[in-house]
């Protein structure tokens, strides 16, 4: 049985995952949760469990996992949850059990609490795991954007409205200085000596201006009237986003 519940007002949009086979502690908690504006998802088995975290482990951003269930444990839910999302778990453990936890904590567990305890220290506990992962950094992109053209950079191709574009490799690096200054205006000199000191190879004025147009060639739906990369008359180049 799953019962879904949120108290409305000053909602923090944080809905946690409970999984406790005593009904009575779950309804305590559950309680506190809502108090705290959390919204709550309640299961009282791992099969139930199981099914909400194959269909709606998306929406949920803390789990709390009784480790003692009448029909699996916690372990196996908490397995569940790290091999299909980065999502905080926290165990529910009696007081025999504690020594079991570290089990838990090496499947990548975030925390435990040893029943009984107090509900404001499971709160604090809660707050402080989800600000944890609040704080984290973001993972850097490995692709970057221009107009219409992606550039994977861990691959080294660039893709048009998602069809590879051939590039030779002084091409690449170019089209990489505009792709880390969008929006910069890159005079001649500055293109130039950017060119030489990440190729190494000889390139003049002139074949500066061969190689932009064989990029506007490639990558502009008009090379005549380009977007990519634009020409700011008097100063330079201006990649556009």
């Amino acid at each position: 049985m799953i019962e879904e519940k949120c108290n409305g007002v000053g909602c923090k949009k944080m809905r946690v995952l409970m999984v406790e086979d005593d009904r009575t502690i779950a309804a305590g908690l559950e309680f506190s949760l809502r108090q705290e504006g959390y919204e709550t998802i309640v299961c009282y088995d791992t099969q139930s469990a199981k099914i909400m975290i194959d269909n709606r482990l998306h929406e949920i951003d803390l789990c709390l996992f009784d480790l003692s269930l009448p029909d699996g444990s916690g372990y196996d839910l908490c397995e569940k949850v790290k091999k299909q999302g980065d999502k905080p778990v926290i165990f529910l453990t009696a007081f025999d059990d504690e020594v079991n936890v570290v089990m838990g904590l090496d499947m990548g567990a975030d925390d435990y609490i040893t029943k009984p305890f107090r509900v404001r220290e499971l709160l604090s506990r809660i707050n402080s795991v989800l600000r944890r992962y609040q704080k984290q950094p973001e993972k850097p992109k490995n692709y970057i954007d221009m107009v219409n053209i992606r550039i994977h950079t861990l691959e080294g191709k660039v893709y048009k409205n998602g069809e590879e574009i051939p590039l030779t490799a002084l091409e690449y690096r170019l089209l990489m200085i505009f792709a880390t200054h969008i929006g910069q205006v890159l005079t001649r000199p500055q293109l130039l000596d950017r060119i030489w000191d990440v190729a190494g190879d000889f390139v003049n004025d002139n074949t500066l201006t061969v190689y932009i147009k064989r990029l506007r060639e490639k990558l502009e739906d008009n090379p005549q009237t380009p977007v990519i990369i634009q020409t700011v008359r008097g100063m330079g180049y201006k990649a556009g986003n």
